[in-house]
């Protein structure tokens, strides 16, 4: 397959789960902001979403304050904001339409639809009218695309390049997502907590799992309370959990396997080495020395790989 085409598959479907995620992120944000606390805590909680997305001197350049209202426009109808759901679903768009010829036709008028349709929604003002309704729409849009993808695509390369942009996307996302709740939290782990305290923090923790769909996994899983360290078990750990960081690189290995010319890939062996660490991981372990080091780090190895990829199988990164 040519780099170009292989580029463009990659990107298409990254910025498509991207979308996704950035309203998942958006969502559990809102829906936790509607919980009794201050104005300071609540705004806490939009810086937080911006640090960890790395937009926040692009935001703080166009806006003095953290209101909901304010963080939720820039990062869904602002095209100066390259990660915004409009700038992403726009990218996806135009990456599919590079390679209409590759794509079947189920795939490129789902990818059409959405952006005609997310454009007809930001006019009419449904987005401001009910914004939980508007990002379980963009997450409707972005399964719809993976189910066609998979449902209507030849399982060759192109198939494999854009399931590896997916899982590389939601590896990085979900990584971001543990790491903005998890260190905005200020009670303890094991620390005594009011009754109070418990009470706020398992409408956070709920928010969460059910920002990842994974609500009903855990109540499946471990039949218990909600608790933080077993939330970040599944979200990170569980191999059957699937947006968990481990399932994603399990489909990273899997389709970087399917498409390197040959084992000694230095692209797959560091695939490989990731997904090995969190296939023998531990919580205790990770918890023990640093959950917010460890994503860091998972971070930059994630972002180190998708490098790698587009070296050895994409276009050359522009200087």
């Amino acid at each position: 397959m040519l780099s170009r085409t292989a580029d463009h598959l990659f990107w298409m479907s990254r910025y498509t789960e991207r979308a996704e995620n950035t309203a998942r992120m958006l969502d559990v944000n809102y829906q936790t902001a509607l919980l009794p606390q201050s104005t300071a805590v609540a705004e806490l909680g939009w810086k937080g979403l911006l640090s960890i997305s790395e937009l926040l001197p692009a935001y703080k350049a166009k806006h003095e304050s953290f209101r909901s209202s304010e963080v939720m426009e820039f990062m869904v109808r602002d095209e100066s904001n390259p990660s915004s759901i409009i700038s992403c679903l726009r990218a996806a768009r135009e990456n599919a339409r590079a390679v209409r010829g590759t794509l079947t036709t189920e795939v490129w008028e789902t990818q059409n639809q959405t952006w005609l349709e997310l454009n007809r929604m930001l006019r009419s003002g449904e987005f401001e009218s009910d914004p939980a309704q508007f990002f379980e729409w963009v997450k409707f849009r972005s399964h719809l695309s993976r189910g066609v993808t998979v449902g209507t695509m030849l399982m060759d390369e192109a198939l494999y390049f854009m399931r590896l942009g997916t899982f590389l996307e939601r590896a990085d996302n979900t990584a971001r997502l543990v790491d903005v709740k998890f260190h905005a939290l200020q009670s303890d782990f094991y620390g005594a907590a009011s009754e109070k305290d418990q009470e706020y923090d398992f409408y956070h923790w709920s928010a969460i799992l059910r920002s990842v769909s994974g609500f009903e996994i855990y109540r499946k899983v471990y039949r218990d309370v909600i608790k933080p360290e077993r939330v970040a078990e599944l979200l990170i750990l569980r191999p059957d959990m699937p947006r968990s960081l481990h399932a994603s690189l399990n489909e990273v290995v899997g389709n970087l396997a399917m498409v390197a010319g040959e084992p000694a890939s230095e692209t797959l062996r560091r695939a490989g080495k990731l997904r090995a660490e969190l296939q023998y991981g531990r919580i205790d372990e990770i918890l023990a020395t640093g959950l917010h080091a460890f994503l860091t780090q998972f971070l930059d190895r994630v972002n180190e790989l998708g490098m790698h990829v587009s070296r050895e199988f994409l276009l050359p990164a522009a200087q």
